[in-house]
């Protein structure tokens, strides 16, 4: 960046200024900047240095206004356009970055360093034609440097390129003088890279001919082995490959993965139960300890044969007290013939019926060993009757009731217990009882952990951040919430902000979604660093598989978890705005005329004001304004109930933020259709809801939001056509007839979805729903008796029972009917905070 037009001394004030920014001393940097600027006013490439300076310093708008004015003096400056790429990379905006870069290599096209921030913002952005032109130049420039040419073969590579990619490797092997040291880590990995390449070609044998050659004596033996077989198995070279998987069990006789190859390569049918059987019976002798080899069989044995593995595992973990027994065995339980088998085995061991061996507890114990085997058979049934396909709260509380009190102390039995308050439906006693397993061993991070987050599902937020503060970092800035979000734990985040839409605290619940969907943001940006370090660490392998998981990166479950619930709330902000300023105090407005409304909102931003100074004054006596590590001042979130979110001018906009990567990135998750269905309703898209509709059915065709939508639509589009251009609406009017035809009496479709589906609880409540808002509003009363008559179906459950309340609220029924509904959950439910709270 060697700036023109400088006397000797502003030049190496010039170099003074780069070199301040590099080492962020800002303060320092600007005055030198300025010492240059009052010579040298229009000096272009000064001006750009002080511009990214202050950028640095977090004011970015007089950053920008700054270069446009380096701009103007120096328009053919290579260093002012460098910098004016670099503003709007900080700015995340990608797109102009690289526009202002490749401007600054036409004009500087020797500059390595500009070419080289193309290239790393052409990977991120997944230009792979335009990173393969980098990488080509950066490698003519610099032949010798090893990582330029790994560079560009992973560029061919994720281009699709495979072959130049593999040619690439090849020619850099052929120019080294010698062959590297067996130590050298980078071409080992380099190697096998290169063999991941031949691979991915669908040219097995030269894969494994290459594998053999050059891989030989590499560092990662177990990677080469598994490759090496998982080749010969492909090949049909079966016998070798056993050999190789046999080796690898030897190593690790836990992996299940290498049980399957070597079934695979010794050519056993999984229908040949017996043997099978022998070669898992004969692992499970080899290794005394351990757990694979009889627990895989558990997966294909049937009837008698199963019974007698199950009661040796069994007996075996219940004489150890192996609390992860019931989690290891709980995939067995979508076979009912299994899971029956189970619980007829457990409860034998409790009544000693049977066999003395194959049921009962007479299996002696090594000296000086505790046998665990009564409390074990409580603690595993108490399990098994909590479990959801099994469920039978009387006998799970029974049964860890009896564990308690042989070991009173156990976490894990009291964690157990709280779990089983949970399925009953009263999170205050399960928050309680989890609370009291936390304080048995205090330094668990685990049941810590698992506290807080039932209190969290109680709607106690305050003593879950104490719970959770034990654990963090809490000289940070916002205490041990802030650490949680700098840490990044979603989890609690995503519990928190549910807590707090429970609660109607929509700003808070808005605000812990937003830090969700920002953490994928950090997650996305994060990359940027490892396109240049996983190259200079010689680490390919795991850089191509990163790239790889972030191109899926908002598949991952907690960013629908979060999303959903979002998108929602907009959605709520946009059917009614003025729950942004109403709920922040409690205050809805639903019932109130305009005035007693304007005066309520009034009162509760009085009252909001009021807390906010309380909480300024208390946080100000707390602590001073501290610094973080690296000497600057501690960042102070502007917004920590979420009240700017809350009061958002456009909140169909904002939940589109959302929904765009829903529905890019889990398209086969139900919940996002339809909630973009709701979405794009209120846009007044009716083509994408349509699309989302049909999506939707695609995924579940009789699920009752489904029904409900389809009906809602149709009505609306029958009552209202959507203006659209003649050949779109034919299309929409063709797709929308295949949900429910033109001519369809909705109410008589209504009917007899209602006939298909009477004896579940979710489909009858969608169809008193269409009945009561849309199809036959006039017998409101009938719609609060048929609701009350749901809580009967015999496969109905808690969940159902809370969300027909809701709905019978919606509704305004009468004070009766929901008191009739209230007392029939009631006795359905006795232990269901919901309905006693209720009740009372």
């Amino acid at each position: 960046m060697a700036p023109h037009e400088l006397a000797s001394k502003e030049r190496s004030l010039f170099s003074q200024v780069v070199k301040n920014y590099e080492n962020k001393q800002y303060k320092k940097g600007l005055k030198a900047a300025d010492q240059i600027l009052r010579k040298k006013p229009e000096h272009g490439d000064t001006i750009a240095m002080k511009a990214l300076i202050i950028n640095g310093q977090g004011n970015s708008e007089e950053a920008f206004a700054l270069a446009k004015v380096a701009l103007k003096h120096s328009m053919k400056s290579h260093v002012c356009w460098h910098v004016y790429g670099l503003l709007y990379r900080s700015a995340k905006n990608f797109e102009e970055a690289i526009k202002a870069y490749k401007f600054a290599l036409k004009l500087e096209p020797d500059s390595h360093q500009i070419q080289k921030d193309l290239a790393l913002l052409q990977m991120q952005m997944r230009d792979y034609p335009g990173y393969v032109q980098s990488r080509r130049a950066i490698l003519q420039n610099k032949t010798l440097w090893r990582q330029n040419w790994t560079a560009l073969a992973v560029a061919q590579h994720l281009a699709g390129d495979l072959w130049d990619a593999e040619r690439t490797l090849t020619t850099f092997e052929d120019t080294l003088r010698s062959p590297p040291p067996n130590t050298d880590l980078e071409h080992a990995d380099a190697v096998l890279y290169k063999n991941t390449i031949i691979a991915e070609m669908g040219d097995i044998e030269r894969a494994l001919d290459h594998l053999n050659a050059a891989a030989k004596h590499n560092p990662d033996r177990g990677w080469v082995m598994e490759k090496r077989a998982d080749y010969l198995l492909k090949l049909d070279r079966r016998e070798e490959a056993e050999k190789i998987y046999s080796d690898l069990l030897a190593r690790n006789p836990e992996y299940r993965k290498y049980y399957d190859g070597l079934v695979a390569a010794k050519g056993i049918k999984q229908s040949d139960t017996k043997v099978l059987k022998a070669l898992y019976d004969e692992y499970a002798q080899q290794n005394p300890r351990g757990d694979a080899a009889r627990r895989i069989p558990l997966d294909f044995l049937e009837g008698d044969d199963f019974r007698d593995a199950a009661d040796q595992y069994l007996q075996r973990m219940l004489h150890k007290g192996i609390p992860s027994l019931f989690a290891n065995l709980k995939p067995l339980y979508t076979m009912s013939l299994k899971r029956d088998i189970l619980q007829a085995l457990a409860e034998g061991y409790l009544t000693g019926e049977g066999l003395p061996y194959m049921n009962g507890s007479v299996e002696k114990q090594p000296k000086g060993e505790v046998d665990h085997f009564q409390p074990s058979v409580h603690y595993f049934l108490a399990q098994h009757y909590n479990y959801r396909l099994s469920r039978n709260l009387v006998k799970a509380m029974h049964h860890i009731d009896e564990a308690i009190k042989s070991t009173p102390n156990s976490v894990d039995y009291h964690m157990t217990k709280a779990r089983i308050w949970k399925h009953y439906g009263n999170p205050q006693k399960a928050a309680e009882i989890m609370e009291y397993a936390r304080t048995l061993d205090i330094r668990d991070r685990y049941i810590n952990t698992k506290a807080a987050k039932y209190q969290l599902r109680n709607n106690e937020n305050e003593a879950a951040i104490q719970n959770m503060g034990k654990f963090t970092r809490n000289d940070a800035a916002g205490g041990p919430l802030g650490d949680l979000l700098d840490m990044q734990c979603q989890w609690y985040i995503y519990e928190d902000g549910m807590s707090y839409l429970r609660q109607e605290k929509l700003g808070l619940a808005l605000k812990r979604f937003a830090s969700i969907y920002n953490i994928f943001e950090i997650w996305q940006e994060d990359q940027f660093d490892f396109h240049s370090f996983s190259l200079k660490k010689g680490q390919i392998r795991a850089y191509v598989d990163m790239i790889r998981w972030e191109d899926h990166l908002r598949e991952h479950p907690f960013f629908a978890r979060a999303a959903i619930p979002a998108v929602r709330i907009y959605i709520k902000l946009y059917d009614n705005p003025n729950l942004a300023h109403g709920l922040l105090n409690g205050i809805n407005g639903a019932n109130m005329d305009a005035s007693e409304r304007r005066k309520a909102q009034k009162k509760a931003k009085r009252e909001q004001e009021k807390q906010a100074q309380a909480e300024a004054a208390k946080k100000d006596a707390r602590q001073a304004a501290g610094v973080d590590q690296n000497a600057e001042p501690k960042r102070e979130d502007k917004d920590p109930k979420g009240d700017l979110l809350l009061e958002t001018k456009d909140p169909l906009s904002e939940a589109m933020k959302f929904i765009t990567p829903l529905l890019e990135f889990s398209p086969k998750n139900l919940e996002a259709q339809q909630t973009a269905f709701e979405v794009f309703v209120r846009r007044s898209k009716p083509l994408l809801a349509l699309r989302s509709l049909l999506a939707a059915h695609a995924l579940s065709p009789s699920d009752p939001v489904n029904h409900f939508q389809s009906v809602s639509f149709r009505h609306k589009t029958i009552q209202d056509p959507p203006s659209l251009p003649p050949k779109a609406f034919e299309v929409f009017d063709s797709e929308i007839s295949t949900l429910i035809p033109k001519d369809t009496d909705l109410a008589t479709f209504n009917d007899a979805y209602l006939q298909r589906h009477h004896k579940s609880a979710p489909h009858v409540h969608t169809v008193l729903q269409l009945r009561a808002y849309i199809l036959d509003t006039r017998f409101n009363e009938n719609h609060s008796q048929d609701m009350i008559r749901t809580l009967a179906l015999e496969d109905s459950n808690l969940e159902d029972a809370m969300r027909g309340l809701d709905i019978l609220k919606g509704w305004n029924a009468q004070h009766k009917h929901i008191e009739d509904y209230i007392a029939a959950a009631h006795a359905r439910y006795p232990e269901a905070t919901a309905f006693k709270e209720q009740d009372k």
